[in-house]
Formats: C-alpha cells, sequence, structure tokens
C-alpha cells in the first residue's frame, strides 16, 4: 500500500493560500516576505524530493504549478516522478507538465492500494505526495486517507485565507509526531503520522 503524504508550508492559524506569492491573496508570499530565510527550514524539500515516489495534487495547484515547475531545477526530482491530478472539470493536462488526471477519490484510493485501474496506473516506489492542493486535501482528510504529515509551520497569524484542514465534523483523528525541530527564524518542522 503506497501511503499519502501533506506536505504543506502553514501558519500558526491553519492558512496555506499562497505562500510563495500566487495573486489574488493579501499576504502572498509570507513564506519569504515575512520570514528571515534559514536555508536548514527547508531541507525537508529537498528529503520529500528523494523519498517521494509520485505528486498527487488538486486541479488549482497542477494548474499553479504547471508552468514554473518544469524549469525550476529545485524542483528536479517533482518534474521526474510521476504526477496525478484530482479534478472533475480537467480536461486535459497541460503538455509542459504531464500528468493522469483521476476523477474521484474512489481512483486515489485505488492508486493507494495498488488495485488501479490499468489507464492510470503507473508503476513507481514510493509515497505520494500532495503539495498545496487544499481543496483535495480537506477531502482526503475527512476520507482518512492521509497517512502523514509534513509541516512547516511559520511563526504567522494570517488571518483570512484557505485552510488546510477540513471544517466538517469528524472523528478524532490521532497524530504521533515523529519528527520535530524548530529553527533560528522561528519556522517549526513537524512531521505526523496518522494513527489508524
Amino acid at each position: 500500500m503506497r501511503e499519502i503524504i501533506v506536505t504543506e508550508m502553514l501558519s500558526l492559524d491553519g492558512v496555506i493560500e499562497a505562500p510563495g506569492g500566487e495573486t489574488g491573496y493579501r499576504n502572498a508570499g509570507w513564506t519569504f516576505n515575512d520570514v528571515e530565510f534559514d536555508p536548514a527550514a527547508y531541507e525537508l524539500k529537498g528529503t520529500e524530493q528523494e523519498e517521494a515516489g509520485a505528486l498527487l495534487l488538486g486541479r488549482k495547484s497542477y494548474e499553479a504549478f504547471a508552468p514554473i515547475w518544469p524549469s525550476r531545477e529545485e524542483f528536479a526530482g517533482y518534474n521526474a516522478m510521476p504526477r496525478f491530478v484530482v479534478s472533475t472539470t480537467l480536461e486535459g493536462d497541460d503538455g509542459r507538465w504531464p500528468a493522469t488526471i483521476l476523477r474521484s477519490l474512489d481512483e486515489v484510493k485505488a492508486l493507494k492500494t495498488g488495485q488501479s485501474r490499468t489507464d492510470f496506473d503507473r508503476d513507481f516506489d514510493g509515497p505520494l505526495l500532495v503539495h498545496g492542493s487544499a481543496t483535495l486535501v480537506r477531502a482526503l482528510q475527512e476520507a482518512g486517507l492521509i497517512d502523514k504529515y509534513y509541516l512547516l509551520v511559520f511563526p504567522l497569524l494570517l488571518g483570512a485565507g484557505t485552510r488546510m484542514f477540513s471544517d466538517v465534523s469528524l472523528y478524532t483523528q490521532h497524530l504521533e509526531l515523529e519528527e520535530h525541530a524548530r529553527y533560528s527564524n522561528g519556522i517549526q518542522k513537524m512531521i505526523y503520522r496518522v494513527k489508524k
């Protein structure tokens, strides 16, 4: 069974919107504009690229990443791995950054368990890594499909903005802290496994 790992940069109040500067959000770029840079805090991103087998993205994040990530050297690992996009509306992939489109959480479950249909299954080792993709993350959380969280928590309160965690009434999900680090700029790395 493949693990699903959600990796996010988030404010202390749970906002994940526009961390890199995407337009339309008043605090866009908060990961770089509002916190002093410490390269050690971002080592997790390199580790993720080495360990992950594939990317699993929601439509909006895929459409934001596809024009940018293929040309970025620091994303070479992500660019080399298979990509899956969960969307009911996407007509086709962006030819610059090919991806397989999944139409439902049932198809995500099939991919996770290795029982997917041959028309979108690919051979790969390692977990499925979810970046951004707030709507998808909340749906995966509600369906109990997330195995781990890789979180970089920034010492900021952003107020309004897209949040990571679901706000529907769920049964308690217990987490086990597997790794923690605090960096000179106040960012904290927290890696949690979801107890099942």
